[in-house]
């Protein structure tokens, strides 16, 4: 049986800062997110299975990054935890906001590993991560391969 690649996409809202960065996004600012998961596997044979000719429902596949990703992200704001930002995130948890300190600099790139190790432990054994692509702008995003980080 072939080996097939499925894809989901989602949109969130998150603001973040760079601590420590050398130009405009150390400041604190948001971006649209657009993130897409690919997963990969064979379809499903079992001709009594409800999900046949399906490698993994799309709504399966919907609710796992919802949990991990969006639901977590979306209308947060992301510090590095190691860094003086964590004043922020006090005081702006304090007045109620949504605040995630995350245990690196929150770019583009280190957000995708984040989210590689947040998805692939939550898919069947059956199904793979093939590749995550977080678009930022319109023009610029960060991509991270299975292939690539299987060493």
């Amino acid at each position: 049986m072939s080996n097939i690649r499925i894809t989901k996409q989602f949109n969130f809202e998150t603001g973040h800062a760079l601590f420590g960065y050398d130009g405009k996004c150390r400041n604190v600012h948001g971006h649209s997110y657009k993130l897409s998961v690919t997963v990969i596997g064979t379809p499903i044979t079992d001709k009594s299975h409800v999900k046949l000719g399906m490698v993994i429902d799309f709504g399966d596949l919907k609710k796992i990054v919802k949990e991990e990703i969006v639901d977590q992200f979306d209308h947060a704001t992301v510090f590095n935890k190691n860094t003086p930002h964590v004043d922020l995130a006090k005081e702006l948890t304090d007045r109620g906001h949504n605040v995630i300190l995350a245990d690196y600099q929150p770019t583009s790139e280190n957000m995708v590993i984040d989210f590689s190790a947040k998805i692939k432990a939550r898919l069947p054994k059956n199904i793979q991560l093939h590749s995550l692509k977080l678009q930022e702008t319109e023009t610029s995003f960060a991509e991270w391969y299975a292939s690539d980080n299987n060493k």
